[in-house]
């Protein structure tokens, strides 16, 4: 399985990915049923969950039923316990749709919720995040997840997501962090697919992200929080829902 996994997620495209996933995970969630760990999402359990990477395998990272990973749970019972993302109206903008999320939010009667993205099956909107064609000021959400490190021209994009957001708005900008690196590495000379993944983790990337992360969501005008909502959760929950222990959840506020 685990080859099967890293083999699908480094040569399959991933919008064939999305569309062939609903049809074999209703198999294979068949032989992970148990009671050990939980999906908060969707709420079905298991006696583990699947493994997940492209080089590096994660054990118990992807939900068998709702394709959740570890950081989509994180930022589920971020959104559950300390916002009112549930509860109250909100016109919310989610750039490359996940698709855990994206019939659960749409469910969301309080919500005006869009989808965008270049490629994905689930995108309402076909645009690309460095110009997007929509108002100023015009959403009080944005979920922008691992799609930072795809894009070359980043500060170009977090302009336009600053752009969009409503003054008092804020966006989740999660992206893959190295944490023993002081400053982003991004080198313009790195082109071929073998060196991207050789020095970036993943051959469809263009930097790893550093501890500086923060300062440069900051340069395009944004007032971050950098939240460490999981380490205020009860270890027996990080065990359960099979949480990410060490993410940081990263809440660029408009000021």
């Amino acid at each position: 399985m685990k080859a099967l996994i890293r083999w699908s997620l480094r040569f399959i495209p991933r919008p064939w990915l999305q569309k062939a996933v609903p049809l074999v995970f209703p198999l294979v969630s068949l032989w992970y049923r148990g009671k050990r760990y939980e999906c908060p999402i969707c709420e079905s359990r298991w006696r583990k969950m699947l493994p997940y990477g492209r080089i590096q395998m994660r054990e118990n990272a992807l939900c068998p039923k709702c394709q959740s990973l570890e950081r989509h749970r994180l930022m589920w019972l971020y959104l559950q316990r300390e916002t009112d993302f549930f509860t109250a109206p909100h016109k919310v903008l989610h750039i490359a749709p996940e698709a855990c999320f994206v019939e659960r939010f749409k469910q969301l009667p309080q919500l005006e919720y869009y989808t965008a993205d270049l490629e994905s099956p689930w995108a309402d909107i076909k645009m690309d995040i460095r110009q997007m064609p929509l108002e100023d000021n015009s959403f009080d959400i944005v979920f922008c997840n691992h799609v930072l490190e795809h894009i070359d021209d980043e500060q170009q994009a977090l302009r336009e997501l600053y752009r969009i957001l409503r003054p008092g708005g804020w966006a989740l900008l999660q992206v893959p962090i190295n944490y023993e690196l002081e400053h982003t590495f991004e080198d313009p000379s790195i082109q071929s697919p073998e060196e991207r993944e050789k020095y970036y983790g993943q051959n469809d990337h263009v930097r790893q992200y550093g501890r500086d992360y923060p300062q440069r969501l900051e340069n395009a005008g944004f007032r971050v929080k950098a939240d460490e909502f999981v380490k205020t959760l009860p270890p027996g929950e990080v065990r359960r829902f099979a949480l990410p222990a060490n993410e940081i959840l990263y809440i660029a506020i408009k000021p």
